[in-house]
């Protein structure tokens, strides 16, 4: 019995998200009284099994052939299934990003295994910990059969060292990529540079309080300040403010970053159910009513327009 946590390269790095899988890993493990392997694969592969071979991994498996430099869902869905088969693990994890959320369904397929998503902590079983509807309880998955597929919610795990050196051992998938149906022909990547919401550790969201497009200069400045990325609420999306990939909430991004400041947003249940698990969570409205208080570690009820002003220039001085 072990299990397989299965890594994410972009352009040859290791994801953030990475790195809490691991410590999930490292969980489950301490349930099911097993050991876990890593799978790093596409462009970088070497360099990125090297990095995370100090992380408590028995073995590193990593490879970059044809078929998996690039990620598809095809491509490397296959890959992970052959490991899996040839290796008989007793699990498979992955980061629920983007990415992770149109693998790990699909490697389920492949292996004919039920799965469970969005997955917050382990309980003795193993039982795996999820939030249901739109974080108003949590349940408790308990499978009947193996393998054990789940992915692993964003920043939840805390990410922790482990002086435990693994083996690093290069894995041929044996995937002929003229058979692939899909392939990535133009990757285009996002301009601003600035840190993905599902790995930011500070978020700076802004709701209809903002006003109007205008209105979000201000948090710019704030996250600039901070270090933080800019979020919104599906009614700032919806009204044309902010691009879709900035939403926040149970239609757009779900988020866990040590802190998030919510201005201007009244606090819905689908847009609690995206932010809900950060570990603080300060909130800024003119309305005292406004649910969003009641997630809120820190609030102010007040204008944001003469709060976030205020606020940014003392993040300023301490920062300075």
């Amino acid at each position: 019995m072990s299990i397989l946590v299965i890594a994410e390269l972009r352009e040859g790095d290791v994801r953030h998200a990475t790195y809490p899988a691991v410590t999930a890993a490292r969980q489950l493990c301490d349930v099911l009284k097993t050991d876990y392997d890593l799978l790093v694969l596409g462009a970088g592969a070497k360099a990125g099994a090297d990095k995370l071979k100090d992380f408590g991994a028995k073995n590193v498996l990593w490879s970059e052939a044809p078929a998996v430099a690039a990620y598809t869902a095809e491509g490397h869905g296959a890959a992970a299934a052959a490991v899996m088969k040839e290796k008989g693990y007793t699990a498979a994890l992955a980061a629920a990003t983007t990415t992770g959320k149109d693998l790990m369904p699909r490697l389920a397929g492949l292996l004919g295994a039920v799965m469970v998503s969005d997955v917050v902590c382990f309980d003795a079983g193993p039982a795996y910990i999820r939030p249901m509807y739109a974080g108003k309880c949590f349940g408790e998955m308990v499978f009947s059969s193996f393998p054990q597929m789940a992915s692993l919610r964003p920043n939840v795990f805390p990410i922790i060292e482990n002086a435990k050196s693994g083996t690093v051992v290069k894995f041929d998938p044996a995937l002929d990529p003229g058979q692939l149906k899909t392939k990535v022909l133009e990757v285009q990547k996002d301009a601003s540079g600035k840190v993905d919401l599902t790995e930011a550790n500070i978020v700076v969201s802004g709701g209809r309080g903002m006003k109007g497009p205008e209105g979000y200069a201000i948090l710019e400045e704030l996250a600039a300040a901070l270090g933080a990325t800019v979020g919104a609420s599906r009614a700032a999306v919806d009204a044309g403010w902010r691009p879709q990939p900035d939403q926040v909430g149970q239609t757009g991004k779900i988020v866990s970053p040590n802190l998030y400041i919510a201005c201007g947003i009244s606090g819905a249940i689908q847009h609690l159910a995206g932010m809900s698990s950060s570990k603080f969570i300060v909130a800024i409205n003119k309305d005292a009513e406004a649910p969003i208080f009641t997630k809120a570690d820190y609030g102010v009820v007040d204008d944001l327009f003469k709060v976030i002003p205020e606020f940014t220039k003392e993040c300023k001085k301490l920062l300075a």
